[in-house]
């Protein structure tokens, strides 16, 4: 296993057992709004700290971008590591065990190491550039599907883009005409690592942040996975708007996604 990517392992670890002890005391947390729909809780807090202490540890030069605390910029600027906490936090505040911790390293800007963790299930996702995708060790593969008949895929409702919502329902209506069926289980992340082990041949979602996508990006990737956006380009990250899936699928999701795109939409 690379170095930097055994720091972002000890460090989901890390941040596990303290979402799992709060889990599983389900005891009352202090709760904040940050936007409509939109929670953090001292679990997000205390997971992210964590992670930091444990990154900062072994990279103290390197720059951090983290959900909750936003950017702390290292000397060491070609280094950028991107962190979700808890990714699921509305399912973690309702007692759903359905949520992970997402690490990516981005190296000038190209994501070289992601984790993504789910402490209910011990299923550790991890991807180096290059070198392949594993659960818990164990190379990943996407499905053999070839087409969007018969498929089974994963999305997420746009509740930070309510204003795209008919747009979104198209392309719900498009997809869901001609795939057998459509999962919507709150976790990006864990989507996109569910996506690169067969799980579901395809996935998609409008309005999502960096470190929603980051490590699970390449997680698909190096399971022979295609991520684009909606236009079936590379701008993803900076749009929030998402498709993965095997190279078959994927296109042709995008010929259903697309004829329901506004023009200043990717």
């Amino acid at each position: 296993m690379h170095p930097m990517l055994n720091i972002a392992v000890r460090a989901s670890r890390a941040a596990g057992k303290i979402l799992m002890k709060q889990f599983d005391q389900a005891q009352p947390l202090e709760i904040q709004a940050k936007g409509p729909n939109d929670w953090v809780s001292e679990a997000d807090r205390a997971a992210e700290k964590a992670i930091v202490d444990t990154i900062k540890k072994s990279f103290p030069n390197h720059s951090i971008v983290a959900e909750e605390s936003g950017v702390q910029e290292g000397s060491e600027k070609e280094y950028q590591w991107v962190i979700d906490p808890l990714d699921g936090t509305t399912n973690f505040l309702r007692g759903i065990p359905h949520f992970c911790i997402s690490i990516a390293l981005l190296h000038k800007g190209s994501v070289q190491q992601a984790v993504v963790y789910d402490p209910i299930r011990e299923e550790l996702f991890t991807a180096s550039r290059g070198a392949g995708a594993q659960l818990n060790g164990r190379r990943l593969r996407l499905s053999a599907k070839t087409e969007l008949k018969g498929s089974i895929l994963a999305t997420g409702f746009p509740f930070r883009m309510k204003h795209r919502l008919e747009e979104y329902q198209a392309m719900f209506n498009g997809l869901f005409e001609h795939c057998a069926d459509m999962r919507r289980a709150g976790a990006a992340a864990l989507d996109l690592a569910y996506v690169a082990a067969g799980r579901y041949d395809g996935y998609w979602e409008m309005g999502l942040k960096p470190w929603d996508l980051a490590a699970g990006e390449l997680i698909v990737r190096e399971a022979g996975g295609i991520v684009t956006d909606f236009s079936g380009g590379h701008g993803y990250m900076d749009s929030g708007h998402i498709v993965a899936g095997a190279p078959k699928v994927m296109k042709q999701m995008l010929s259903t996604i697309r004829p329901h795109l506004p023009k200043n939409m990717s």
